[in-house]
């Protein structure tokens, strides 16, 4: 709930400018590359579960404490410090996923757990709007109560982790299996390309929402009914595209399309829009969305093995991190220098970029 409104929050609420907004936002995102690398290390080591329950508990004690937090210097250094914690969560999880599903259904099973975020992201884009509408606090601590509620389900409901502890073999190949992994010419090919594509992603999450609300004047409810349907979207079509995308169309096909529909959405953008005009972007950018990413964590978990697949996941983790850093914040210097048009107009050639980019190294699968 908090991070889709965390711009807004800091802009309305705190006055903050958009520029030191955006730097929080930023923050957020070298936290959590640092933080994907060390939970990827850690799940390596001492297991995805108990990393798992760490990152939920204490990220949610810790989204609780940021919403009393009015300083701006502490604002910014806390930030760091969640997101360090909080998504230590994301290689731990892939790297559940990983081993609990098989070759033959792993693109659906990250389209299962997908489908499960995306339905946390509905009712909490939704419900959120409605709650930042009236109060701004009570937003903190509800994503807070349901971050360590989450932590208590997964420590009742899954058995104890036996079977990926450290041993002292495992531990003696890690040095040789991180040089594998930045071996893997493709795979850093694949890292660059979707850098490029996920800092044009993340603008969904921040600045498109002040872009909203500023020059399109919604209200913080209809900003939240944009998300939910975001997440409505996927809850209810993207597991069936996926089964038919695995039966019927090429990784390759999928992920261009999904793409260039990425591109299509923010040259709407580029038009004077009213609700509706926002909702059909939201749909563009949704569709982007469903067809691209369950293919692309695939194409990466393909690559890994019992020994490294946390680290493949944190560079994962690091690659969504590393674009949560970069392209919010030259998102919100391109705006404060120029303005939200000139800002869609180099997110659609970039993710026009990243589509022709992905067509040559994706495998025709």
């Amino acid at each position: 709930m908090v991070i889709p409104f965390l711009m807004l929050y800091l802009t309305s609420q705190l006055g903050c400018s958009i520029s030191q907004a955006g730097i929080v936002i930023s923050l957020w995102g070298v936290g959590a590359f640092i933080g994907g690398y060390f939970g990827g290390r850690l799940t390596d080591t001492i297991g995805f579960q108990k990393v798992q329950l760490t990152a939920l508990f204490f990220g949610g004690v810790g989204f609780i404490v940021l919403g009393y937090l009015r300083s701006y210097l502490t604002i910014c250094g806390f930030t760091f410090i969640l997101a360090l914690v909080n998504e230590s969560f994301r290689p731990a999880n892939s790297a559940a996923i990983g081993k609990y599903s098989t070759e033959e259904n792993r693109m659906r099973s990250f389209t299962l757990m997908r489908l499960s975020f995306n339905l946390g992201w509905a009712l909490g884009a939704g419900i959120g709007g409605f709650i930042a509408h009236h109060s701004y606090s009570l937003l903190f601590w509800v994503d807070g109560v349901t971050n360590i509620l989450a932590a208590i389900l997964l420590w009742q409901l899954l058995p104890a982790e036996n079977t990926n502890t450290a041993s002292p073999h495992k531990t003696n190949e890690k040095p040789k299996q991180a040089n594998t992994i930045w071996r893997d010419k493709l795979f850093v090919q694949f890292v660059f390309i979707s850098i490029l594509y996920l800092s044009c992603f993340v603008q969904l999450f921040t600045n498109l929402p002040v872009y909203f609300k500023e020059q399109l004047h919604l209200e913080e409810t209809d900003i939240g009914y944009l998300g939910a349907w975001n997440g409505i979207m996927i809850v209810l079509f993207e597991m069936t595209v996926i089964f038919w995308i695995e039966r019927n169309w090429s990784a390759k096909k999928a992920v261009t399309i999904g793409v260039a529909m990425h591109a299509l959405a923010y040259l709407l953008a580029c038009f004077s829009l009213n609700f509706l005009g926002a909702f059909t972007m939201m749909t563009f950018i949704t569709l982007s969305e469903m067809l691209a990413f369950s293919v692309l964590v695939n194409f990466w978990m393909r690559r890994t093995n019992d020994t490294n697949r946390g680290q493949y996941a944190a560079i994962w983790t690091m690659t969504w991190a590393f674009s949560q850093t970069v392209g919010p914040f030259l998102g919100a210097v391109v705006v404060q220098n120029s303005n939200f048009i000139t800002l869609w107009v180099i997110v659609a050639l970039l993710s026009l970029t990243a589509t022709g980019l992905y067509y040559k190294v994706i495998e025709n699968k």
